[in-house]
């Protein structure tokens, strides 16, 4: 990874949580801290290779205090960051009894043209809005997607899609989406079919001119028509479009990866979680 690619990924880390949290200092740690209804953010380095210049015990005493702070607001204990950007800070989090998982990060040269992909018939991609129909069906279907691994049909569809939608409805997700796709700061692309049902989504939030595309799922019933790709290109155009030159995101499984390879995006060193726990909003 170019040193210019590693800044501008470490300090969208930085600076994106910003738009809808306040970062709090624990020492070579900061966490930030939900100001706005909606998941969680994480605790991570206060600043760049901040491990490198303290003493093992300072910075165990900064997890210890981070974590503190996560259990009093009753979040999850939550880390995340660029492993190039604390190189020890791994190690220094596994001693404090965290496992820690490592997600590969790909990136698109910028210079790069992603074409659009073709989509089955009757298929359309949009762009939603705040006010959209298919709003709570388009956060419902990640959940499904990512609870059936993979890229293998499966069995469920529009069904279990109405079924979850309801409950984000009923529990406040839905209304909380709103306002940040309102103000922009968070873009949602999904390909629908005729009747209007999201069969893939995705999404990505700018900071600056760097994004980072994430939530890409496929409602398994409707895998293996090239969907997945066809919302990863889209999302890409359309970020470029709006003023973003770098691009990119986390994938978890290897024959993911082939996808979005084949679209241009190439290894961009990796990112650094707590196994089982929420990554990045």
């Amino acid at each position: 990874m170019s040193d210019l690619l590693r800044v501008r990924i470490e300090q969208y880390y930085a600076t994106a949580p910003l738009l809808f949290a306040d970062a709090e200092r624990f020492g070579s740690l900061r966490l930030f801290v939900r100001k706005t209804p909606g998941a969680p953010y994480y605790g991570g380095p206060g600043h760049a290779q901040p491990t490198a210049e303290m003493s093992s015990a300072v910075v165990a005493a900064d997890i210890a205090r981070v974590r503190a702070r996560q259990r009093e607001l009753g979040v999850p204990e939550a880390f995340e960051w660029l492993a190039e950007a604390a190189p020890t800070l791994r190690a220094r989090i596994e001693a404090a009894g965290l496992p820690v998982e490592e997600r590969p990060l790909m990136a698109l040269d910028p210079n790069h043209a992603v074409d659009s992909r073709p989509l089955p018939g009757g298929v359309t991609l949009r762009v939603l809005t705040s006010d959209d129909p298919a709003l709570p069906a388009a956060l419902a279907l990640p959940r499904l997607a990512f609870a059936e691994e993979g890229t293998a049909v499966g069995p469920a569809g529009r069904e279990e899609l109405s079924v979850v939608a309801d409950e984000l409805l009923v529990d406040g997700t839905v209304a909380a989406v709103r306002p940040t796709i309102r103000a922009g700061h968070k873009t949602l692309i999904a390909a629908l079919a005729s009747d209007g049902t999201p069969l893939a989504v995705g999404h990505y939030h700018p900071a600056n001119d760097t994004t980072e595309i994430g939530g890409i799922g496929t409602l398994p019933l409707a895998r293996r028509q090239g969907l997945a790709a066809a919302i990863t290109a889209a999302l890409v155009n359309h970020a470029r479009d709006h003023g973003v030159s770098t691009v990119f995101l986390a994938y978890a499984d290897d024959t993911i990866a082939r996808i979005y390879a084949r679209l241009g995006f190439r290894p961009a060193g990796s990112t650094l979680l707590i196994a089982n726990q929420p990554a990045r909003s």
